[in-house]
């Protein structure tokens, strides 16, 4: 019997570890989370790339 586990459950698991072992703060928890989504290509990708994309003309536009 073959076990597979996807790409961001994984890298989910490695942020949660990382958080409650206090070794990293909970920025860089959500960008190992984001990286998850963005490497996988689950269907939660396209909303998360958006919201990146949102996020990143809304910098550019506040000077």
């Amino acid at each position: 019997m073959t076990v597979t586990v996807s790409a961001v459950v994984l890298l989910l698991i490695a942020a949660v570890v990382a958080l409650r072992s206090r070794r990293v703060g909970a920025g860089a928890a959500t960008l190992f989370f984001l990286l998850g989504f963005f490497a996988a290509g689950t269907g939660a990708d396209r909303p998360i790339r958006n919201l990146c994309t949102a996020v990143a003309h809304a910098l550019t536009n506040i000077t």
